[in-house]
């Protein structure tokens, strides 16, 4: 069989400006709601699952300079794609896992701040989610984590640290969080606020609480709206705020999620009124402090960061005033997240989701922002 990791392609996608065609075979609606960036679309989905010849006159147009990696939802599919296009002559390779490997994906690099340590940013390109790894005199705190745990124990032997402590800035909604699973390997507390911890053994924290993380103190702000047990953390007295999905650089958090889920007694003008105030408190932090969403819904490239100056300038959201922001959050409303109320009862404890299950539950994009 011929294939190519996820890894492997992120890392020739990242590093070669002459890379491989990346080719999709899913049909045209599935492919403009979730795809790898620069690939390109064929729709023989349809052809290959029938009559696999039928599918060679599309797929012989394809340029001939490049080797051609075939993508479906599963990896599946796409290797009838990969024999056809070898049959034609082509050099060409399967995405292993197709769009569900491709979400498995981390790259991480370290935030250009002003600390008395370190901030590793860890993205997760398919999915749109960026985590943080906090590490000073020896000792580093995780907030936002994957489930994808490995991929945090190599960032902490990266920096020799040993982990104290294990945050999230939310319940998510786009993705099972790893936070939990992550503490218990390293039997170090999971972190959250009581809000989103309707039905988990956490560690509550709460508004105004200071974590000690090695040399550096975090403050807990609670910023509901996107979800009722919001926070986002301060660190290191101004330097970075990690904003969780209450603020993004371009949009702010939906806040009709956790009521259409059913784990929220409240009403979505409720919740966006809740958010402007929680904004705000954000915006009474110094202009220089580095801005680190929870999200990016683009396909991020680490470090994605900007001052709270920078995204006060650019992003349209800031600018309104209470009603209209209320208006707005209220009646434009995007698609939402894959599978979003399981992902969002698996957060708050209400749910147990199977191991095997998690890579579907998760698959597609990243639906986190208002806009």
């Amino acid at each position: 069989m011929q294939e190519i990791s996820p890894d492997a392609l992120s890392e020739q996608l990242r590093n070669d400006d002459a890379g491989p065609l990346v080719l999709d075979i899913r049909h045209e609606p599935e492919f403009e709601e979730w795809h790898i960036p620069g690939s390109v679309n064929v729709d023989v989905y349809d052809e290959l699952t029938g009559d696999p010849e039928r599918a060679e006159p599309a797929l012989s147009d394809l340029p001939r300079e490049s080797r051609v990696v075939t993508v479906c939802a599963e990896g599946v599919v796409s290797q009838t794609a990969t024999a056809v296009l070898r049959e034609l002559g082509y050099d060409a390779v399967t995405l292993a896992d197709g769009m569900s490997g491709w979400s498995r994906v981390h790259r991480h690099a370290e935030v250009p701040v002003d600390l008395d340590g370190a901030l590793v940013q860890v993205a997760r390109p398919g999915k749109g989610c960026l985590s943080h790894v906090l590490v000073s005199d020896g000792e580093a705190a995780v907030f936002d984590p994957s489930h994808y745990l490995d991929e945090y124990d190599a960032v902490l032997d990266e920096y020799g640290a040993e982990l104290v402590g294990v945050f999230d800035t939310h319940a998510h909604a786009d993705h099972v969080s790893g936070a939990a699973a992550l503490a218990d390997r390293h039997g170090v507390p999971y972190s959250l606020h009581s809000k989103d911890a309707l039905a988990l053994d956490a560690t509550p924290i709460e508004d105004g609480q200071a974590v000690v993380v090695g040399g550096l103190a975090v403050e807990v702000i609670h910023t509901p709206g996107h979800s009722e047990g919001s926070v986002a953390f301060d660190v290191g007295g101004g330097a970075a705020l990690l904003t969780g999905d209450t603020l993004f650089h371009d949009s702010v958090g939906r806040v009709e999620l956790g009521v259409e889920a059913g784990i929220e007694d409240s009403d979505v003008e409720g919740n966006a009124t809740t958010l402007y105030e929680s904004l705000r408190r954000l915006l009474d932090r110094p202009d220089g402090a580095v801005v680190l969403p929870a999200h990016d819904p683009g396909s991020p490239e680490p470090p994605v960061a900007a001052t709270l100056g920078e995204v006060t300038a650019r992003n349209a959201d800031l600018g309104r005033d209470r009603e209209a922001f209320v208006a707005e959050l209220a009646s434009d409303v995007p698609d939402h997240p894959p599978n979003f109320e399981r992902v969002k009862r698996a957060n708050v404890g209400q749910e147990s989701v199977p191991t095997d299950e998690l890579a579907e539950l998760e698959l597609g994009p990243n639906n986190c922002a208002a806009e």
